[in-house]
C-alpha cells in the first residue's frame, strides 16, 4: 500500500489544481437587480442630492453603460427577460389581460424555460437567489424550481397581500416625502425554498436581511464558481429602510432607501475584496425597470428622459447599468451602444464556456468583446413589449412609437394617430417628433416591426392563469 502513496499524493494534488484552474476559467457572476430605479437615481448617473458612493465607486472601477435597457418596463416580463434571454412575449411572461403576476395568479415562468442558473449548473455552478422573484408564487415555479439551490425572498412585489385597513400609501406619499408605512400593513411573505419564515415579512429590514444573506452565500462559496442573484424589492413601494438610514437623505425616505441599496452594494463588493475574489467576479447593476412617477416623491426619477414605470418611452426602460470586473473590465470606461438585460444569457455563457438553448428563439446577444474593450456593442435594435403588444422600436438612433401609455396611470394606452419618430442620441429625452421630415425612416422601421411580429410565436398567457382554489 506505501508503494502507491506517492501516485495517491500526486492524483490528489492534480485533482486539487484542475479545480482552481476550472475555478479561474469559470468566473464568478453577481447580479444586483433593483426594482423601480430610475436611471437618475443614483449619483454615477446624474442625482444630485441622493448619496451613492459605493455605486459610485463600482462605476469607476468598472465600466458604465448609457443605453441599456431592462427586457420591459414592468416586473414580471423584466425579470424573465433577464433569467431566460428571451422577449417575454415568447414564454407568456407579458400579458394584455394582467400587467404581473399577483398572490391569485395560477401561473408562472414555465418550466421548460432555461433559467441563467441552469445555464451555469452545466459547469456546476453553485446558484443562489435573494430577493424578490415575481416569475411565479407556487412550488412548481419558484427558484428551487428553477435551477436555484438556494432562495430567501419576497415571491412577488412587496405591496402585495395589502391589508384593508390600511392608509392610502398613494396619498400619504404625495403628502409627505418621509411617509413610512408599516410592515404589517402588507402581509408578504418571506420564504425559504418554498416554505414561509415569516408573515409579514418584516420590511424595515429586508433590504440588511437579503445583504446579510448574500454576503454569507459569497463567503460559503468562496472557492467558487457561483452564481449570485441578488434582487432587491427596493425602491418599488412601500418604502422601507432600516434605522441607520432613515431620515438621512435630503432626498427623503426614497434616498434614504437608495442610499441603504448603496450600502449593500458596497457590502458585497467589499466582501468579494476582502476574500481576494474580486479578480474573478464578474458583478452587473441594473434595475427592473424606470421609476413609478405616480407615487411622486416616493418614486424615483428617470433624469433626462422621458416618462418611467409601464410605458416604452427611455425612461420605462433604460437603466443605470455597470458591469464591474477588476482587471478585467477597464476601469472607469463607458459604453455608449445599447444593451438590454435579455443579453446576459449570451454574454455569461460566452465567458463560462456553457452553451445556451438552441432549439428555441432567443433575443440574447454576446456583450462580452464589448466589456472586456475588444468591440463595440452588437446591439443595433431594439424592440419594446408591454401588456402583449409591440409599443416601439429602436434601430440605431431611431426609435418609433405605434403606441404609448400614460406616465401616471401606465394602465391606459393610445394608438397613435400616426407614428412618433424620436433620434433618441440627440433628443434624449423624446422631445420632438421628427416624423414627418423622415418618411423613408419611418417606413423602415413599420417594415422592422411587421417582420419582427411574423417572427413571434406567441406562448399561452402565463400571467392570466388564475389560481385554483
Amino acid at each position: 500500500m506505501y508503494r502507491y502513496a506517492p501516485l495517491i499524493v500526486c492524483l490528489f494534488l492534480s485533482l486539487m489544481f484542475a479545480r482552481v484552474a476550472r475555478a479561474a476559467d469559470t468566473p464568478n457572476v453577481v447580479i444586483i437587480f433593483c426594482d423601480d430605479m430610475g436611471w437618475g437615481d443614483v449619483g454615477c448617473f446624474g442625482n444630485p442630492t441622493i448619496r451613492t458612493p459605493n455605486i459610485d465607486r463600482m462605476a469607476a472601477e468598472g465600466q458604465k453603460w448609457t443605453q441599456f435597457y431592462a427586457a420591459a418596463p414592468i416586473c414580471t416580463p423584466s425579470r424573465a427577460g433577464l433569467l431566460t434571454g428571451r422577449l417575454p412575449i415568447r414564454n407568456g411572461m407579458t400579458s394584455p389581460k394582467r400587467v404581473v403576476l399577483f398572490p391569485d395568479s395560477g401561473g408562472g415562468l414555465p418550466q421548460e424555460e432555461v433559467t441563467l442558473a441552469e445555464l451555469l449548473k452545466q459547469k456546476n455552478y453553485a446558484t443562489g437567489m435573494f430577493g424578490k422573484w415575481h416569475l411565479g408564487h407556487l412550488p412548481q415555479y419558484l427558484p428551487i424550481a428553477q435551477g436555484f439551490d438556494e432562495y430567501i425572498g419576497i415571491p412577488y412585489s412587496n405591496d402585495m397581500d395589502r391589508i384593508a385597513a390600511a392608509p392610502n400609501y398613494h396619498k400619504e406619499a404625495w403628502n409627505d416625502a418621509r411617509y413610512r408605512a408599516l410592515s404589517e400593513h402588507y402581509n408578504v411573505p418571506l420564504m425559504n425554498g418554498e416554505k414561509i419564515i415569516e408573515r409579514p415579512a418584516d420590511q424595515d429590514h429586508i433590504t440588511r436581511r437579503y445583504t446579510t444573506e448574500a454576503v454569507r452565500y459569497i463567503r460559503e462559496h468562496k472557492d467558487g464558481p457561483f452564481f449570485l442573484y441578488l434582487a432587491h424589492n427596493m425602491p418599488h413601494i412601500p418604502l422601507f429602510a432600516s434605522e441607520r438610514f432613515r431620515d438621512k437623505s435630503i432626498r427623503g425616505l426614497f434616498g434614504d432607501v437608495v442610499e441603504e441599496l448603496d450600502w449593500s452594494v458596497g457590502q458585497v463588493l467589499d466582501t468579494l475584496r476582502e476574500l481576494k475574489i474580486e479578480k474573478k467576479t464578474l458583478v452587473m447593476f441594473c434595475s427592473d425597470n424606470g421609476p413609478w412617477l405616480v407615487f411622486g416623491t416616493h418614486g424615483g426619477s428617470a433624469g433626462p428622459l422621458r416618462a418611467g414605470k409601464g410605458t416604452c418611452w427611455e425612461g420605462g426602460q433604460r437603466e443605470p447599468t455597470i458591469f464591474w470586473w477588476p482587471g478585467t473590465i477597464e476601469a472607469g470606461s463607458e459604453v455608449t451602444g445599447m444593451g438590454c438585460t435579455t443579453d446576459m444569457m449570451a454574454t455569461i455563457a460566452a465567458l463560462t464556456g456553457t452553451q445556451m438553448p438552441n432549439d428555441r428563439k432567443m433575443d440574447s446577444l454576446d456583450l462580452s468583446p464589448t466589456l472586456l474593450g475588444k468591440a463595440p456593442s452588437p446591439r443595433h435594435q431594439m424592440y419594446y413589449w408591454t401588456r402583449g403588444d409591440l409599443h416601439a422600436v429602436r434601430d440605431g438612433a431611431w426609435k418609433l412609437h405605434i403606441k404609448v401609455r400614460d406616465p401616471m396611470n401606465y394602465g391606459r394606452v393610445e394608438v397613435l394617430k400616426k407614428p412618433e419618430l424620436y433620434n433618441v442620441e440627440v433628443d434624449i429625452s423624446e422631445k420632438f417628433d421628427v416624423a414627418d421630415k423622415n418618411p423613408e425612416i419611418v417606413q423602415r422601421l413599420l417594415k422592422m416591426i411587421e417582420d419582427h411580429k411574423a417572427d413571434i410565436e406567441p406562448h399561452e398567457d402565463m400571467l392570466a392563469i388564475p389560481l385554483k382554489k
